[in-house]
């Protein structure tokens, strides 16, 4: 075979060659005898020259469609109107009775049509086909895939290459650009392959310094029985440098929700004396739009933290808008000090204000180490998880009330134990709830996972994401928050004491209650400052329950690493408040003096009924 010639024996294509070489040197006889007939003779006698001239044309038929029209009907010539089925030659009257034309139809319209002879795509090489496309094109054919023809746009991009060689020397660049398998499955399978936005370099001379980018197309062929592969390769650059555009501004816009979402959480967790705290916050899928999920942790006083999170429901800035303004008012409701419930009823009523169609689950929760206990309240939200010291897990009961902005409902508090040891897990739906799979399944594999994690609550965040199969491409957002009530020993042990005293009232609960005190902070062995200080303040806070408290009446004295707690509660649910006492006035001063003494003080109203005056003193620095 003559590799060089085989881009010209594709099907058809001699044959139309041929008939496309006799169409042309048809037409130019005509036009010679047209020409020649127009010098010599008048209009009338050059008419026979011209009927003849048309007829010679369509002997040869420039391409298939006219072949098709000239085709034998059973035997009988088309061409020939004598002929034609159904119809008869024309008599010489109707012949003499047809109007004569004129001799510049006879000369002048015949010649031109017949000069202009319309060649259809069949009539086409694939040198017409192919040369003059934008799109680089090349043909190969055999196992080795031989180069059979090249375009010129092909040239221009990779250079110019020797017919017959084969493919793997002869074009590197399909090698660099790993097309070559693609063509030997094109052959094998004769399906056509497509790769898409492949990376070519420009040339050294190429006025553009960019790379460009091509879409290789590989269509199986077949030419005198041997298969090949068309290889045509239209340039994406724009279309790619448009998409990384865009990808660009996504990720901008990504990062600036998730900027925003992020800022609206805490930027430090408080850390309390008795707990141990750590949460972690990770936005879900690759879109710009972000999720509700937040959480907090606010230090009550009195030892007591508050731990808090939420979920709004859907995404956007919109959702985060509302996060933000519902964890601001968590912040400012727990400062009241109130019951777990109350707080929740509170942001039910501000989630309706803020926007009605927002609907945001919440757990917030309390944690008093003088009880070890953990109390809360839940609207809507997933169940806390609690694991004992011995690595027993239990998972609070059902919520306790609808989900915040329902309004017109009623939520209550619940508790679960905490003690010294133990640990619990706070965490946003996105956590444990799958497409495929039912919450509770979700929850059940992170108790599983909750009861093996150990470490510091860092470790813990990061292992109960890995357990529950949460990556960079998650589509949900996930809130985690792990606490851990650890069991003192040791020198830390010697850091944290409780001691309380059961007060019964009148006139010798005070004096019993200050030689209480007294004796505990020494025992304390506190600095003499800070012990005169706690007896004052314990003496304050036991005078102002006698005199307007109800029994039962309890002083407790509670020491932390960083701080010195007197905390008084008795049976009355009016809570004390400071108020300026006259110079006349023998009484009204108590608060006052707390609060001047004191680094914090506060009052509550406790679970069973009564309430809780307390301060605090923070502890020097060694």
């Amino acid at each position: 075979m003559n590799f060089t010639r085989w881009s010209a024996r594709l099907p058809g294509t001699q044959r139309r060659n041929s008939a496309a070489q006799a169409a042309r040197a048809t037409a130019a006889q005509a036009r010679e005898a047209s020409a020649g007939d127009g010098a010599d003779g008048d209009s009338d006698t050059a008419a026979p020259a011209d009927d003849a001239a048309p007829a010679s044309a369509g002997t040869v038929p420039a391409a298939r469609a006219e072949r098709r029209d000239a085709t034998p009907v059973d035997g009988v010539d088309a061409d020939c109107p004598a002929t034609r089925p159904g119809r008869t030659a024309p008599s010489p009257e109707s012949t003499s009775s047809t109007p004569a034309r004129t001799s510049s139809e006879a000369s002048g319209t015949t010649g031109a049509s017949s000069a202009h002879v319309t060649r259809s795509i069949d009539a086409l090489s694939v040198h017409d086909l192919l040369g003059q496309v934008p799109a680089l094109a090349a043909v190969v054919h055999g196992a080795d895939h031989r180069i059979a023809y090249i375009n010129d746009a092909y040239i221009a991009v990779f250079g110019h290459r020797t017919q017959g060689d084969a493919a793997r020397d002869a074009l590197p660049e399909l090698v660099e650009l790993g097309l070559l398998p693609l063509m030997d499955q094109v052959l094998r399978s004769g399906k056509p392959r497509t790769v898409k936005s492949r990376r070519v370099p420009r040339t050294a001379d190429s006025r553009d310094s960019r790379d460009a980018f091509y879409t290789f197309t590989c269509t199986p062929i077949t030419a005198d029985g041997e298969n090949g592969v068309l290889i045509f390769a239209a340039e994406v650059t724009d279309q790619v440098e448009a998409a990384e555009r865009l990808r660009a501004s996504e990720r901008r816009q990504r990062e600036a929700a998730v900027t925003l979402q992020r800022s609206l959480l805490p930027q430090e967790l408080e850390q309390p004396d008795d707990l141990r705290v750590a949460a972690t916050y990770q936005p879900g899928g690759t879109e710009a739009a972000v999720g509700g999920d937040w959480y907090d942790v606010i230090t009550l006083g009195a030892g007591r933290t508050a731990l808090v999170i939420g979920d709004v429901m859907g995404r956007g800035v919109r959702a985060a808008a509302v996060m933000g303004q519902l964890r601001t008012a968590v912040r400012a409701y727990a400062r009241l000090d109130l019951p777990p419930h109350e707080v929740l009823q509170l942001l039910d009523g501000l989630a309706a204000e803020i926007d009605p169609s927002q609907i945001a689950t919440c757990v917030y929760a309390v944690h008093d180490p003088n009880e070890g206990l953990l109390h809360y309240a839940s609207a809507g939200h997933p169940p806390i998880i609690v694991r004992d010291a011995d690595g027993t897990v239990q998972r609070a009961p059902e919520p306790t009330g609808p989900p915040l902005g329902t309004g017109g409902w009623v939520h209550t508090s619940n508790s679960l134990p905490l003690p010294p040891g133990g640990s619990a897990v706070l965490y946003t739906d996105g956590l444990v709830e799958r497409r495929d799979a039912d919450i509770d399944a979700g929850v059940s594999k992170l108790e599983r996972a909750f009861a093996g994690a150990t470490g510091s609550p860092d470790i813990v965040c990061d292992r109960l994401l890995r357990s529950l199969g949460i990556t960079a491409e998650h589509d949900d957002d996930v809130a985690v928050l792990v606490l851990q009530h650890p069991a003192r020993t040791g020198h830390d042990a010697e850091l944290f004491h409780n001691a309380a005293l059961d007060l019964l009232g009148g006139t010798e609960a005070a004096p019993r209650a200050r030689a209480f005190a007294s004796g505990v902070l020494s025992s304390w062995r506190f600095p003499r400052e800070l012990h005169d200080l706690g007896v004052l303040a314990a003496s304050e806070l036991v005078a102002n329950s006698l005199q307007h408290g109800t029994p039962p009446m309890r002083l407790r004295l509670r020491r932390t690493d960083r701080r010195l707690i007197v905390e008084v509660t008795d049976g009355d649910e009016h809570l004390p408040r400071r108020r300026a006492a006259d110079a006349v006035d023998e009484a009204g001063r108590g608060i006052s003096i707390v609060a001047t003494i004191a680094s914090a003080w506060g009052s509550r109203r406790t679970p069973g009924g009564g309430k809780s005056v307390w301060c605090e003193f923070t502890l020097p620095t060694t």
